[in-house]
């Protein structure tokens, strides 16, 4: 077989046959990629890699960015300016004092209305050295860091502070001392109490009831009524029943105005009251009543008297009547006895008649 001429060059003894292709190969796959080709394979012809650059130049490029910042998950301007809005916060500090001797844990119940920061001190009192006691933090079960520690004496100081910004963070704060027992103190953060009505509402059908929610002290962002029949709590639409009406002439106070009240009405109606840190809330018992409940005792009582009345006048008869039995039998007694009077009178003048007679004779 004749070789051609364009190749002759590459044909030489054969151990240098393959060496050589594989050059050229390099060569072709280094060209490729010097021309920005985004061939898969030196060996793909011209017009394949046309069509297939045809084919796939319509799909979408998807491009995905990763930014790394120093700062943890806040950059600088945002994390400036939280801080400025919370120093204006207004600062609550609360302080608790334990002894060694403590028999009971110590507790401080605090209301909060709006965020603030808070400064929680406890103080106690060892009955030894105060290196050997241990100090703790603890959020309900969460342990807690970035506490101070002071000691002067026998008297060891420890100090939390932090800031509540949402209702996540109310709840129980409490600090533990552990010497020869531990030591408990804890504080309670709660939302202000809403103050109702204790003893439930009573009215009656047909009449109108105002129950009354009020919050001594502070100013609810918003007041929401509920009712409830049994466990589930609906909400008053005043917008869809209009025998409700919802007002209140202070922000710590709300109105809910019952008008045209039947027996249905009758049950537990909710008042909540929202803060930015919590909710809180209290219930009202409305009692309805019909005209006939307020008569039936009365009822009972003139049933009652009529009886007794019935019962007495019954009796005067009957002894009246037993009366005139009696008086009946005395008035024939006293006939009989006069008629035998008046027959036993006769018989006796008949001899004595008798008697005159002979004599005058």
């Amino acid at each position: 077989m004749r070789a051609l001429p364009g190749l002759r060059g590459l044909w030489g003894p054969p151990p240098l046959q393959l060496p050589l292709l594989l050059l050229c190969l390099l060569a072709a796959v280094r060209r490729g990629w010097a021309d920005g080709n985004t061939t898969a394979s030196p060996l793909t012809t011209l017009p394949i890699r046309e069509e297939m650059m045809t084919k796939y130049s319509n799909l979408s490029l998807g491009s995905h960015n990763i930014s790394l910042t120093a700062s943890p998950l806040t950059t600088l301007p945002i994390r400036e300016e939280m801080m400025t809005k919370y120093s204006n916060l207004s600062l609550e500090s609360h302080s608790i004092s334990l002894t060694a001797q403590s028999s009971v844990p110590v507790e401080k119940n605090i209301t909060l209305e709006r965020p603030s920061r808070i400064e929680l001190t406890c103080k106690f009192t060892a009955s030894g050295d105060v290196n050997s006691v241990n100090v703790t933090w603890k959020k309900g079960d969460e342990q807690l860091t970035n506490y101070c520690i002071n000691a002067t004496g026998n008297i060891l100081y420890t100090q939390y502070m932090f800031t509540i910004i949402n209702s996540n963070q109310m709840g129980n704060y409490s600090c533990f001392f552990e010497e020869e027992k531990k030591q408990r103190g804890t504080f309670n953060f709660r939302v202000p109490e809403v103050q109702g009505k204790n003893k439930p509402l009573v009215t009656y059908v047909g009449d109108s009831a105002v129950l009354i929610c009020k919050c001594q002290h502070c100013s609810p962002l918003n007041w929401t009524w509920y009712s409830s029949n049994g466990s589930i709590q609906v909400p008053v639409d005043v917008h869809v029943n209009d025998k409700y009406a919802i007002n209140g002439t202070n922000a710590n106070e709300t109105r809910l105005k019952i008008m045209q009240l039947s027996e249905d009405d009758k049950g537990s109606y909710w008042c909540h009251a929202v803060f930015q840190l919590g909710e809180s809330q209290i219930h009202v018992e409305l009692i309805v009543l019909s005209y006939l409940v307020p008569l039936k005792p009365f009822l009972g009582i003139v049933v009652e008297v009529i009886i007794l009345v019935a019962i007495i006048l019954f009796c005067e008869m009957y002894t009246q009547k037993k009366k005139m039995h009696t008086d009946d039998g005395k008035e024939f007694e006293q006939v009989e006895q006069l008629k035998s009077d008046d027959s036993n009178g006769v018989e006796n003048n008949a001899p004595r008649h008798r008697k005159s007679e002979s004599v005058n004779q």
